[in-house]
């Protein structure tokens, strides 16, 4: 069974646990042939033009202009390897693709945040064309740990290798139908084609770029404060799954439209004191 992740760090979590065997993979169908395979599809679908494939160079720069929004990966030799990087998800794609072709069983981890939904849907607009067995695992919302503790999740590069094993309990297998549902829904994603994807109520929906703005002028004031602590406050009081390389970027959208100021600056833009103008 083919294991498939919409994150690098949940991936790498996800490769940790199959590595110390707390992943058991292949005991509903008998097939063991494949145990070893992670997939990460890491392409941040909730941002940008869909209407371009992932594989095009505007996805390509799109994922790097993310990555390197701190301005500390901007040496040439870090390029380089932060470009090898983004082609290795399209060599991911590629290889879901034979495995798709060999027939063999999937399993996508998904959660309610923005990049894992419009990764599950963009999949499953994919899979229509196959007819593989397909086992989904959604993050819930929280999980009970004891009598008196809740343990809350956002998205699954929250949870560490050695719990991945415990949501096993939430695996389903999906049906036809449901795949050509979420398939409808990619479509009209693309068709609608905003420059951001966001989950309203339940409904992963088309939004204006700076729909998540008000964020950002929620947690800053005319009062300086470091950047970096800006976007921390605002990853931890509004957990939506949004990466702070997006916020980072909209805080930058809004220093060149002169809403926000640059008190002290730094080459590494996390690191510079800014404020409301």
């Amino acid at each position: 069974m083919i294991e498939i992740l919409f994150g690098d760090s949940e991936a790498g979590s996800m490769k940790a646990s199959k590595s110390s065997n707390t992943i058991k993979i292949g005991e509903k169908n008998g097939s063991t042939s494949c145990s070893d395979e992670v997939i990460c599809l890491a392409f941040m679908l909730d941002i940008g033009d869909i209407k371009k494939s992932i594989e095009s160079q505007y996805r390509q720069d799109l994922i790097l202009s993310m990555f390197t929004q701190n301005g500390w990966d901007n040496n040439q030799e870090v390029l380089k390897e932060l470009k090898m990087a983004i082609k290795i998800y399209i060599k991911e794609f590629s290889r879901l693709l034979e495995f798709l072709k060999k027939g063999e069983s999937i399993r996508i981890w998904y959660s309610d945040s923005p990049y894992s939904l419009c990764g599950l849907y963009y999949l499953c607009h994919i899979l229509r064309n196959y007819s593989n067995d397909t086992f989904v695992v959604k993050l819930p919302e929280y999980v009970q740990t004891d009598i008196n503790t809740i343990k809350k999740y956002c998205n699954w590069g929250e949870v560490s290798a050695e719990e991945f094993s415990q949501f096993l309990v939430y695996e389903k297998k999906i049906t036809l139908s449901e795949i050509r549902m979420f398939g409808n829904q990619w479509v009209e994603l693309v068709e609608n084609n905003s420059p951001l994807r966001a989950v309203i109520n339940g409904n992963l929906i088309g939004v204006p770029e700076d729909f998540y703005d008000f964020l950002i002028r929620r947690r800053l004031s005319s009062n300086p404060a470091k950047e970096a602590r800006v976007i921390g406050d605002i990853l931890g009081y509004y957990p939506l799954g949004i990466g702070d390389w997006w916020y980072a970027s909209r805080i930058e959208h809004m220093i060149k439209a002169g809403s926000i100021r640059v008190v002290e600056d730094s080459e590494r833009k996390y690191a510079r004191t800014i404020c409301m103008s």
